[in-house]
């Protein structure tokens, strides 16, 4: 569905009215067949416009854009929730300019903000009314610390905490419960809706035993040779001084040939070599500078390699029933197609109304998932309440750190296509939160995450300033910029 006119050509009005309504037309029809692709039958508008956002997508639209913005139309630049009624607006306002009946009706103010409306109605439906003076809400990780430091929590509310998050790879079912608990008291304590999200672990790929050969310094550089096994015990020799058990073994079977391996969130990387029995030898290719050693529980990434792994470990399973306790969203890793959400569905039907009332939010971090991502939304449309994490921590791992930007652009405009509220996570304010002065670039990359619907802050010694730097830098960005719409607030700076 290019717009196949070139950049430089001028078209006259009656041809580019002519063509807009042709491309309007396409549109349509081709969303039509993605609908009927994603969810058969389906009347949910949220999925109608996603299926007319991908459809429009597919083509190169930087030529028409051109001929439309120096005559003072809509460049077509942010209809992400409102595909079809941009269009119509756009051909309305062209055909008025060309002096003749507009191709299709007009659509009034109500019609045009309607995939808006969808989004905030999401918004609060998954995470509660949001506070004054922001629109996107903060997500902070609890300590351990907290299950037995109410004082600990009351300071985060008070500070601006919308959400708690309890991660289930750490701690335990009680400490799981006082700091439920705690999260309650707070949220009365301040007035405010704070919700509870626990995050289940999920499958952990990552390093188990290692070993390293006498008078080896335990350091990586490109072009050494490691062994990664399915074995118990690691095994070193000349070839490869250095060796690594990988905690899910049968990880090693679905491995091949030439497949890149990242380790400790992509500080090495390397191609697998060779393949014999339960082992591979890897090449590294990319190290950090000086080498990087290899340790256990670091976690291993698998980029080319399609793992056959449930989602849902006999762990999680336990954990859910303290989920459906104290929970008001289950966070649900390794998600990467629709059948996963099945799963689920079908493990928290054990728990009744408890379980049906929980939201959900699926966690993006692997290519598979980005792939698999309108079927994932249209699977998930209807059931629960439903939202989507930007988890960049895996997923730059995963697709490489220079596909992470572009990446998280596309995850939050297919979001906002189909009225899915986005949550913007990992490493945010890092810097600050572990030493407490942040970076330049980490202040910048947190204003950026006020297009999301929420920010996820991680543990650390000066979390809680965090959690008030990030609260007053999300109140001033929302007065300059909605989702990737400009606000021309008044500028006081000249």
């Amino acid at each position: 569905m290019d717009f196949d006119v070139p950049l430089e050509q001028r078209l006259e009005l009656p041809e580019l009215l002519a063509q807009l309504v042709a491309f309007r037309e396409a549109t349509a029809r081709r969303g039509a067949e993605i609908l009927e692709r994603l969810a058969p039958g389906s009347a949910d508008p949220g999925i109608a416009n996603l299926a007319h956002y991908i459809a429009l997508r597919h083509g190169d639209l930087r030529p028409l854009q051109w001929q439309l913005m120096w005559r003072g139309l809509s460049s077509l630049g942010r209809l992400e929730s409102r595909v079809l009624p941009t269009l119509d607006a756009t051909l309305a306002a062209l055909a008025a300019l060309a002096g003749v009946a507009p191709p299709f009706p007009a659509p009034n103010e109500e019609a045009f903000f309607a995939g808006q409306s969808r989004l905030q109605v999401a918004t609060d439906a998954v995470f509660g009314p949001p506070p004054a003076g922001r629109r996107t809400r903060i997500m902070v990780t609890l300590p351990s610390e907290a299950a037995d430091n109410a004082a600990m929590v009351l300071d985060f509310a008070e500070r601006g905490m919308d959400v708690a998050r309890i991660n289930c790879a750490h701690d335990g079912a009680d400490a799981w419960r006082r700091m439920a608990r705690h999260v309650r008291a707070a949220a009365g304590s301040t007035g405010r809706h704070i919700g509870v999200l626990m995050d289940i672990a999920g499958p952990k790929i990552r390093t188990e035993a290692t070993a390293v050969a006498k008078h080896h310094d335990n350091t990586l550089s490109p072009g050494d040779l490691w062994r990664l096994t399915a074995s118990a015990k690691p095994v070193v020799d000349t070839a490869a001084p250095i060796a690594a058990t990988v905690e899910l073994p049968e990880i090693i079977a679905q491995l091949a040939v030439g497949h890149r391996v990242r380790y400790d969130d992509g500080r090495l990387e390397g191609l697998v070599e060779s393949k014999t029995g339960g082992e591979v030898l890897i090449r590294v290719t990319r190290a950090k500078s000086g080498g990087t050693k290899v340790k256990p529980e670091k976690g291993l990434n698998f980029p080319d390699t399609v793992l056959d792994l449930s989602p849902l470990t006999d762990k999680d399973r336990t954990d859910l029933a303290v989920v459906a306790e104290c929970a008001d969203m289950l966070g649900y890793s390794f998600v990467s197609r629709p059948a996963d959400l099945d799963l689920l569905d079908e493990a928290l039907a054990a728990f009744g109304e408890r379980g049906k009332s929980l939201a959900l939010v699926a966690k993006v971090e692997r290519p598979e998932a980005i792939t698999n991502l309108p079927e994932l939304i249209a699977r998930a449309a209807g059931r629960r309440r439903f939202s989507v994490m930007i988890a960049r921590g895996d997923l730059a791992a995963e697709i490489g750190f220079e596909r992470l930007a572009e990446m998280q652009e596309e995850i939050l405009w297919i979001c906002e296509a189909a009225g899915v509220p986005a949550i913007w996570a990992t490493q945010v304010l890092e810097d600050l939160i572990k030493e407490g002065v942040p970076s330049r670039g980490e202040m910048t990359d947190a204003a950026m995450a006020s297009r999301a619907e929420c920010v996820m802050l991680n543990k650390g010694p000066a979390e809680a300033t965090a959690i008030e730097v990030l609260d007053r830098l999300l109140g001033r960005m929302d007065a300059n910029m909605f989702k990737k719409t400009p606000t021309l607030r008044p500028l006081k700076s000249w």
